[in-house]
C-alpha cells in the first residue's frame, strides 16, 4: 500500500516541482520510491515520462528509482518515454530516451505484455521525428502522416489524470517544506516594504512634504542596505554550498578507491552480487559514476588527465572485468553488472576520443 509520503512523491513529480521533490527526498533518504499506484501500477518513473520532466527524471534515477519497474500493460518507464519521442520528436527523445538508455542499457530490450521493446518501438521513429533540419511536405502529407500517428499510438495518450486524483494533503509537522533562501529572501523583502508603506502613509498623514523627502531618501538608502546584505548573504551560501558539494566529491572518490582495492583484486574468492561491485556512484547515472572517477584529475593537463582516464580504462574494460571477477558474480546479476561495466567503459572510451 502506497504510504502518505510516497503520495507526496507522486504529487511532486506530476507538478514537476523538482526543487520541492530534491528536498523532501533528501530528507527521507530511506524511503522506497520504485513503488506502483492506482489500477495503471505505474510509479514515479512512469509519471514523469509521461510529464516529460526531465528533470525530475533525471532526479528520480539518481536516486537509484528502478527503470526496469513495469506497469499494468508490461510497460517500463522507456516505453513511454519513447512513445513520447514518437509524438514530439528529438527534444523528447534527448529529454526522457538517453537518459534512461544510459541509466539502464537492459531496458532497451525488455518486452511489454504485447511483445514490443523500446528498441521495437524506436525503429519506427521516422526520420523527421528525430531531425529538426527536414524540410516540411505537404499539407496532404502531413494530414496523413499526422492521421498514421494518432492511430498507431492511440491507446498510448497519457492516462496519468485518470490514473493519479488529488492526494490528501499531509499535515505531520516532519513534512512540512523547508523553506529555501530565495522564499525567505522575498518574504523578508515584502515584510520589509510593507512596513516602509506604513511609514510613508503615516508621514503624508501627520508630515510635511520636506520631511517626506527626507524619509523617502532614507528608505532608498535602506533598501540599499538591505540589498547589498541579501547579496552578501547568497554569495556567502553559494561558497558554502561549492564547498559542501567538493567535500561529498572527495569523499566518494576515497570510499570509491578503497572498495576497488578490496573487491576487484585478483586473489579474493567473494560472491560478487551487484550491490558488491565498489560503483562509483551505486544510485547515479553512468555520467555520475564517472565524475566520481575522474574527481580531482586535472584535464586542462591533457597528458595528466590521460593518465588517469587510462587507469580506469583498464579497470572497467569488459574483457578485463570479466578475467578477474566473472567467475565470481551472481548468475542472477550477472547480466545486469556486466551491463554497467559496459556501459561505463563506453563513455570513458568517449572521454578518451575528445582528449586533443
Amino acid at each position: 500500500m502506497v504510504s502518505r509520503k510516497q503520495k507526496r512523491v507522486l504529487r511532486y513529480v506530476e507538478e514537476g516541482s523538482v526543487l520541492k521533490l530534491k528536498s523532501y527526498l533528501r530528507k527521507h533518504h530511506h524511503m522506497e520510491i520504485s513503488f506502483s499506484q492506482g489500477r495503471k501500477q505505474r510509479g514515479p518513473l512512469h509519471v514523469a515520462c509521461s510529464v516529460g520532466d526531465d528533470a525530475v527524471l533525471r532526479l528520480l534515477l539518481r536516486r537509484g528509482a528502478d527503470a526496469l519497474q513495469k506497469d499494468h500493460r508490461g510497460d517500463t518507464p522507456l516505453h513511454i518515454a519513447v512513445n513520447q519521442a514518437l509524438k514530439y520528436g528529438k527534444t523528447a527523445y534527448d529529454d526522457l530516451v538517453v537518459p534512461l538508455r544510459r541509466s539502464c542499457p537492459s531496458a532497451m530490450d525488455v518486452a511489454n505484455k504485447a511483445g514490443v521493446t523500446p528498441r521495437d518501438l524506436l525503429r519506427w521513429m521516422r526520420t523527421e521525428q528525430l531531425s529538426d533540419l527536414q524540410p516540411e511536405g505537404s499539407p496532404e502529407q502531413n494530414d496523413a502522416e499526422s492521421q498514421w500517428r494518432e492511430k498507431l499510438f492511440g491507446e498510448c495518450q497519457d492516462e496519468f489524470c485518470e490514473t493519479f486524483g488529488q492526494y490528501d494533503d499531509d499535515f505531520l509537522r516532519d513534512d512540512v517544506d523547508p523553506e529555501d533562501f530565495g522564499h525567505w529572501a522575498d518574504r523578508i523583502r515584502q515584510e520589509y516594504y510593507a512596513k516602509q508603506r506604513a511609514q510613508e502613509t503615516e508621514g503624508r498623514t501627520y508630515g510635511k512634504k520636506k520631511k517626506k523627502k527626507e524619509e523617502k531618501e532614507e528608505s532608498e538608502y535602506d533598501r540599499r542596505q538591505f540589498q547589498a546584505q541579501l547579496e552578501r548573504e547568497h554569495a556567502e551560501y553559494q561558497v558554502r554550498a561549492q564547498r559542501r558539494a567538493e567535500e561529498v566529491m572527495l569523499g566518494r572518490r576515497q570510499r570509491y578507491e578503497e572498495k576497488c582495492a578490496a573487491a576487484l583484486s585478483d586473489g579474493s574468492d567473494t560472491l560478487l552480487g551487484y550491490s558488491d561491485i565498489p560503483w562509483p556512484a551505486p544510485r547515479g547515472s553512468v555520467e555520475d559514476m564517472v565524475a566520481v572517477m575522474l574527481h580531482g584529475a586535472d584535464r586542462s593537463d591533457p597528458s595528466a588527465f590521460r593518465k588517469v582516464l587510462r587507469r580506469q580504462q583498464a579497470l572497467w574494460h569488459p574483457d578485463k572485468f570479466a578475467q578477474r571477477c566473472g567467475g565470481r558474480l551472481c548468475d542472477s546479476e550477472r547480466q545486469r553488472i556486466l551491463d554497467t561495466v559496459t556501459a561505463l567503459s563506453q563513455e570513458l572510451n568517449r572521454l578518451a576520443q575528445d582528449i586533443r
